[in-house]
């Protein structure tokens, strides 16, 4: 099984080097072809105005400067020539990618990338808590991950899905099992424009977040409330994102 590995948080990335050995858990055929630069953020982003920069940094190991959704392209396009992957893993973010991230990750992106281009594509992030934010406990993404691929995998992905998998921030064995979950939603109010002042005194403006002292009860079934129970959350998502139901009434509406 030919394996092309992604992230968004950049090519010296310690998350990339995690994706990286649970691929290898899998297969001896790993690509790596990830961002030259942190592109946290930049979700489905396609460079068209810009020229990709490709820079072979080791054997199988490349960075493009460009997006997680360029590097995907470029990997399974051109760097693996007439032999496309079999399987694309984007990750290991540092952070979950849950709820309302689904829309700005690029994580998620570059997974959802190979899932467009018609290979089985799983987007892989390791929550952090206040204690571990600067050192994320990678070992239970690498202890879980590779048999949830595998059993995932088995089982058979459809061809417009794309598998979003969260890991608790818990030790390896601290994890309480997995749950397949839906997307959960959560309070947006965290959300905050940022005003500061350059050296000559012009505005600048960083959009930030602030810490919410009480944080919402998170819907049971959701990707968040998994996390919360430390679980590893298994989503599907799908590319078609047409509202069903609400058709049939806009249809009635409007016909």
């Amino acid at each position: 099984m030919r394996i092309l590995c992604t992230n968004d948080d950049g090519i010296h990335a310690p998350g990339l080097k995690v994706v990286e050995e649970i691929a290898r858990a899998l297969s001896d055929d790993v690509w790596v072809v990830a961002p030259e630069l942190d592109q946290s953020g930049v979700s489905h982003s396609l460079s068209l105005n810009d020229p990709l920069r490709l820079r072979e940094v080791g054997p199988r190991h490349f960075a493009v400067r460009g997006t997680p959704t360029d590097c995907v392209i470029m990997g399974a396009r051109h760097i693996l020539g007439d032999k496309a992957p079999d399987l694309v893993l984007s990750g290991v973010n540092k952070g979950r990618n849950v709820a309302e991230d689904v829309v700005y990750s690029g994580t998620i992106a570059g997974a959802l990338e190979g899932t467009i281009l018609g290979f089985p594509s799983f987007a892989l992030s390791q929550e952090f808590s206040i204690d571990t934010r600067n050192a994320p406990l990678w070992h239970t993404a690498k202890a879980h991950g590779p048999d949830i691929l595998r059993k995932a995998i088995k089982a058979g992905v459809p061809k417009n899905t794309v598998i979003n998998i969260n890991f608790p921030a818990c030790l390896p064995d601290e994890v309480q099992g997995v749950r397949v979950t839906r997307q959960g939603k959560r309070n947006q109010g965290f959300l905050k424009i940022d005003q500061r002042h350059d050296g000559r005194g012009n505005p600048y403006y960083w959009i930030g977040f602030e810490r919410i002292l009480v944080a919402d009860m998170p819907a049971e079934g959701t990707d968040l409330a998994a996390l919360a129970a430390r679980y590893v959350s298994v989503t599907p998502l799908r590319l078609d994102r047409t509202d069903e139901a609400f058709s049939a009434t806009l249809a009635q509406t409007l016909g």
